[in-house]
């Protein structure tokens, strides 16, 4: 006979939370250990990998799994684009007025099953170019020629591979585009109003950490956090080792929570010597902070490589430093992290991507139409990748990526901050709720860097003065 008792506090143990506030506090996201959630259109639900019949990824990826690539970055924008106001079907009840006002998507194949002339629509798609000079659209039904001639560009930077909303006429199997514009972007807010506490993310929490109060307190009441973003540490020139002992100094008073240094880490990366002169440079880096006993106490050092790092070629996502090369540095700094490239931070309820790519000059180089006006590229770019979810829209042949493993360059629900850390001139522009910055190449913007606090979300911009 079981008392009631003994019954109580079975009950009280098994619906006791473990208190995971404390371990859910700053955590680093590899890419290689964000977890991958696939559209099901039928259930209108994202589902974890393992309820799929998708295998588990591989580096050495199969033909299905390029496939799945485009298919999946395509179903994301999809269902994201049919939710937003200009494309809902109105309720039957609704004013005509209201149905004058929305959009409805079609599909390629749509156009190509239509034997007359089919006028002013609107069809989600790549842009690829299957024969040299002559631009199609495809998406999963299907490929279609294009005709740019009197096509207008949106605000944007639109490269081969990237999705577009493309409006005009089809006729003798030639879509006649009028306008291009990207799929709408979505506060992380409304993505997740739509799917709950999925924790797209990654990091150890079951659930979104942005549905803990507690660590909701906990950021805002810690307003001494402060993250220091450099980019470009070029370890092996004097002059930087030289602004970043400044650097310690001016920050050994109230030690930041944590420095993110992403690479390259050498300003020559080739030679047979680059290994060494690498190990070399991070014992010399790792002496000047033990000079600094309070940042090497307290703050943390994250390591992102960047892409002429030592490493398997060029290919995303970037493994880690290889650990022969850090060994002596992490024994001498015991805070610190080498990660992959992209990377995730998670500090309380805040979620942070980090990636080293020198992505603008790149998307400038492979646009289809180059923006009329070179004053707003930070802009144009920060669309680009916030209406793509993703960080590398370009071709896989300009920017190769593991096919089984794109889903860790996903940028979606969006963050609350992306670091794209780009040798182009720093810029910090924030859209939906997400704030992008780039704080530069440090020796070559004049020893520029950004500061992030996270308890009122706002950065910095900071450079060290030749003192």
């Amino acid at each position: 006979m079981i008392e009631q008792p003994l019954v109580e506090a079975a009950v009280q143990e098994c619906s006791r939370a473990p208190d995971e506030a404390i371990e859910n506090v700053f955590n680093i996201i590899g890419a290689f250990d964000i977890p991958r959630f696939i559209y099901n259109s039928e259930r209108k639900k994202f589902l974890p990998l393992s309820m799929t019949d998708l295998p588990r990824p591989s580096l050495f990826g199969t033909a299905r799994d390029k496939a799945e690539l485009f298919r999946e970055r395509y179903s994301i924008l999809q269902q994201r684009t049919h939710r937003h106001e200009l494309f809902t079907p109105s309720p039957v009840d609704a004013h005509p007025d209201d149905s004058k006002n929305k959009f409805q998507l079609k599909t390629v194949e749509t156009l190509l099953g239509s034997p007359a002339k089919v006028g002013e629509v609107i069809v989600l798609g790549m842009i690829t170019q299957l024969k040299e000079g002559k631009f199609f659209l495809e998406d999963p039904t299907g490929v279609v020629q294009l005709d740019l001639s009197k096509a207008q560009f949106h605000s944007g930077l639109y490269t081969e591979s990237s999705f577009v909303l493309a409006e005009g006429w089809y006729e003798d199997e030639v879509f006649h585009v009028n306008a291009f514009g990207f799929p709408p972007t979505e506060p992380s807010a409304t993505t997740r109003a739509f799917y709950g506490n999925i924790n797209f993310f990654g990091g150890p929490s079951s659930t979104s950490v942005k549905a803990s109060a507690k660590l909701k307190q906990l950021e805002e009441e810690n307003e001494d956090a402060m993250f220091v973003f450099v980019s470009d540490v070029w370890l092996d020139q004097a002059e930087v080792l030289e602004k970043l002992h400044m650097m310690f100094s001016g920050y050994s008073s109230a030690p930041p929570t944590c420095f993110f240094f992403c690479g390259n880490f050498s300003s020559a990366p080739y030679g047979k010597n680059q290994i060494q002169s690498l190990k070399g440079s991070l014992k010399a880096l790792a002496d000047i902070i033990c000079e600094y006993p309070s940042i090497h106490k307290s703050s943390r050092f994250v390591f992102v490589p960047g892409p002429e790092d030592p490493g398997p070629g060029s290919i995303l996502p970037r493994p880690p430093l290889a650990e022969n090369i850090t060994q002596e540095f992490r024994q001498l700094v015991p805070f610190s992290v080498f990660t992959t490239n992209p990377c995730r931070v998670q500090y309380c309820t805040q979620e942070i991507i980090i990636f080293r790519e020198d992505l603008v000059n790149k998307m400038c180089r492979n646009c289809v139409r180059f923006p009329s006006s070179t004053m707003d590229i930070p802009n144009h770019f920060v669309k680009t990748i916030l209406s793509q979810g993703h960080l590398s829209p370009l071709p896989l042949y300009v920017s190769p990526v593991f096919w089984a493993y794109d889903h860790c360059l996903r940028v979606y629900p969006l963050p609350d901050l992306l670091v794209t850390a780009d040798k182009h001139d720093p810029f910090s522009v924030s859209s939906s709720d997400c704030l992008c910055i780039n704080p530069g190449s440090f020796p070559r913007s004049g020893f520029c860097f950004k500061v992030f606090y996270p308890s009122n979300k706002t950065v910095e911009d900071s450079k060290l003065q030749g003192l």
